[in-house]
């Protein structure tokens, strides 16, 4: 079931928002909700061949996990 949101934009925001949904002839709440899913997916995750790429790498994995243990055995500086 959908919920209720409410949220508080500036005017320029707004118009903004409500003129890329004009063009798009769809509901300003169904343009900033595509909007907000489809930041999340491009920037949160990781698709499955890119995944499969990364669990491959024998070397950045060995990598990562000795970053993994030095920072637990706090070696080194972080920058």
């Amino acid at each position: 079931m959908s919920k209720t949101v409410t949220l508080r934009l500036e005017d320029d925001v707004y118009r903004r928002f409500r003129r890329l949904a004009e063009r798009d002839n769809r509901p300003i709440s169904n343009f900033i909700e595509t909007a907000a899913l489809r930041f999340i997916e491009r920037g949160q995750f990781v698709d499955e061949f890119e995944m499969d790429e990364i669990r491959g790498n024998k070397e950045l994995n060995e990598s990562l996990k000795r970053a993994q243990r030095d920072a637990e055995a706090r070696r080194g500086r972080f920058v």
